[in-house]
């Protein structure tokens, strides 16, 4: 599944880490203040950004981009002279490019968040005051309309260029299976391991590894400013007084609803996995039945169709529960921001602008804790098709 992608998989995802670390490392030690030895102003990473598409063309942004883009070019140089890989291009600049466009997907989705305080304030103010310059709704209309085509634009694109991505992957998984045929063609259904499971994969992988990289963004993005703003609830329901309550709020309800799932959903993976086995061999007895009168008799089909029948039951039964407990926690997860802000609501410490601005974050940051909650299902069925490939592959080592 990897190596036919990736260079050494072991040491290409060790390395990728540890020089992710490394390149954060010294950004955050100093790296974000050396744009001066390229010509910037000193102080440039200091300068308050506007709310708007310009803020990306600001130094500070620019200086980012050559960071990544030097850090991905001698990363990739590393790898192209200790490995040759036909891959190369596509696993580790193709990477690189997603996960570029989901960060500045995550800034976009910043900008927006600090647009909701000052236009909906502007809007508390002339209902306050009973009027006020229609002119300035319509421009805080227009900035909001010029950042979301921003937002829309790059996330079309990045979902083109993953498409092409996950399909070259599966492309590398089929030549890699094709090139063992000999070996693997004698394992019990080969032909839908190389065919349904890889594309099955690889269309997997494209939703849940970049929902995984954005909710890893968001969090990185929006929690420092989920901090900030906690400062402005100093009272949660039930709890009392807590410092930075919101953060404290956010990671409580989020890592109850990820365990809870974890717990009711614990026997599915298995279930998903001989589902496919007993489908696999009923489906291989009709075939070789197509061919010989001494395959597919009505006793032996009627006996693998009963193990089709046990096991789809037993998945009935395990998804009623586990969706009737996933449902009710998402319907509460509904209101739980809302609740969470009731004291400070109350109290009139929120102005409309900051109450929308905090419901915006605290969704965000939430809802990137939830990652496992909203992807279990998906996760479920990745794991089953990894442990076939898994199996699949077993007879090559």
């Amino acid at each position: 599944m990897f190596e036919s992608f990736f260079p050494a998989p072991r040491r290409f995802f060790l390395s990728a880490l540890l020089w992710a670390a490394v390149s954060i490392g010294l950004w955050y030690l100093g790296g974000q203040h050396w744009g001066t030895y390229i010509g910037f102003k000193p102080g440039y990473e200091k300068a308050v950004l506007p709310i708007g598409i310009s803020r990306f063309l600001y130094p500070a942004f620019i200086w980012f981009y050559i960071w990544f883009f030097v850090s991905v070019l001698v990363f990739a140089s590393f790898w192209k002279i200790i490995a040759k890989h036909k891959w190369h291009a596509w696993s580790i600049w193709g990477s690189a490019f997603i996960l570029f466009n989901i960060w500045f997907s995550v800034q976009v989705n910043v900008t927006l968040n600090e647009w909701y305080n000052p236009f909906y304030d502007l809007i508390q103010n002339m209902l306050s005051n009973k009027g006020g310059k229609v002119q300035d709704l319509y421009a805080g209309t227009l900035a909001f309309v010029y950042i979301a085509m921003v937002y829309v634009t790059v996330a079309i694109v990045n979902s083109f260029f993953t498409s092409h991505y996950i399909f070259r992957w599966r492309t590398a998984m089929n030549e890699y299976y094709i090139q063992y045929w000999a070996k693997l063609r004698h394992m019990e259904g080969a032909s839908q391991r190389v065919q349904e499971d890889t594309m099955r994969f690889a269309s997997i992988m494209e939703s849940l590894g970049v929902s995984f990289i954005n909710a890893i963004m968001v969090l990185i993005a929006f929690m420092p400013v989920l901090f900030q703003l906690s400062e402005h609830v100093k009272v949660l329901p039930i709890v009392g007084e807590v410092s930075h309550g919101l953060v404290w709020a956010a990671i409580f309800w989020s890592l109850f609803g990820t365990i809870l799932m974890m717990a009711v959903g614990i026997k599915l993976p298995g279930l998903e996995f001989n589902n496919q086995k007993v489908e696999a061999a009923y489906r291989k007895e009709l075939v070789y039945g197509e061919d010989s009168d001494a395959y597919a008799q009505p006793v032996k089909l009627k006996d693998l169709f009963s193990n089709v029948q046990v096991n789809y039951f037993r998945l009935y039964f395990h998804y009623a529960y586990f969706n009737l407990i996933s449902i009710w926690y998402l319907q509460l997860d509904i209101l739980f921001s809302l609740v969470v802000l009731f004291p400070s609501i109350a109290s009139g410490a929120l102005t409309l602008g900051l109450l929308t601005q905090i419901s915006n974050v605290f969704d965000r940051v939430r809802g990137s804790f939830q990652y496992l909650i909203n992807s279990w299902k998906t996760i479920i069925e990745l794991l089953s098709i990894h442990k076939r490939l898994k199996a699949f592959e077993s007879v090559l080592k």
